[in-house]
């Protein structure tokens, strides 16, 4: 038991290694010439523009299901609490729901994609032709996806945060209070910090999202069965990442005063 429990430390050691080397790897590419601009604007647009609806969708339900058990739950226990929803939704939004789920959502439809793409491209030894033509496949396929998600992961949760906000808008003004009283409640409760630090946390989670994704990406075997594991592992292991390391990007945000 012991033997058995000592391999499981020594193998998530060695993933954990093998994430630090490529990043490490990532950002060492990354200031390398030539730089593939057309390739970063490709995934820009695949992760960022291809994944608005889907992005968009979960934040306006979300902030409206927020808005609702608010209000709900506010005005069971004192009456005319529900004043108070429209800083519960934005503060909820901005701060911890719009940052998390863009980033699972994300981390579902393009982290995916982009780990069977690159184990498509290892199994097939298409990496291998990369090397045979002198081009580093981590500056080639990792670089552009790192900061494809990077960057477009904040961008992302603007949009989720401002939809979950409206979707709120719209519960509370139809269900328990005025709009005028919702917007005023928000705008006293809500200040720049809140945002930037949401936006901040979402810049982490899109480079999770990119490392984990290629890491598994690269280190694909075993065929087409291997390429479905990749991208399982891919997405399981970027959930499980995102809800860590948004704890410990929480206690170091609330230090700093965001």
């Amino acid at each position: 038991m012991i033997e058995q429990f000592g391999k499981i430390i020594v193998n998530y050691i060695a993933e954990i290694g093998e994430m630090v080397l490529l990043t490490v790897d990532i950002f060492r590419q990354m200031f390398k010439k030539p730089f593939e601009e057309k390739l970063i604007l490709e995934q820009m647009v695949k992760i960022g523009v291809e994944s608005i609806p889907v992005a968009v969708t979960t934040a306006l339900f979300t902030g409206m299901v927020l808005a609702l058990q608010a209000g709900y739950t506010l005005e069971t226990k004192i009456q005319g609490v529900s004043q108070f929803i429209g800083s519960v939704v934005s503060i909820s939004m901005v701060r911890e729901l719009g940052p998390v789920l863009t980033a699972m959502v994300i981390a579902g439809r393009m982290g995916s994609s982009a780990a069977a793409e690159i184990g498509t491209m290892q199994v097939t030894e298409q990496i291998d032709a990369l090397y045979t033509l002198a081009a580093n496949p981590v500056k080639y396929l990792g670089v552009p996806r790192f900061l494809a998600f990077t960057f477009m992961l904040p961008l992302l949760t603007m949009f989720a945060d401002l939809v979950g906000w409206v979707g709120g808008l719209v519960v509370c003004a139809t269900r328990f209070t005025t709009s005028t009283v919702y917007i005023d409640s928000t705008l006293s409760s809500l200040n720049s910090s809140d945002i930037l630090g949401g936006l901040i946390k979402a810049t982490f989670f899109g480079a999770i999202i990119a490392i984990v994704a290629c890491w598994q990406g690269f280190g694909t075997t075993n065929g087409a069965e291997g390429v479905g594991k990749a991208t399982t592992n891919a997405v399981v292991f970027s959930f499980m990442l995102i809800l860590i390391s948004d704890y410990f990007l929480t206690s170091i945000l609330t230090v700093l005063g965001f």
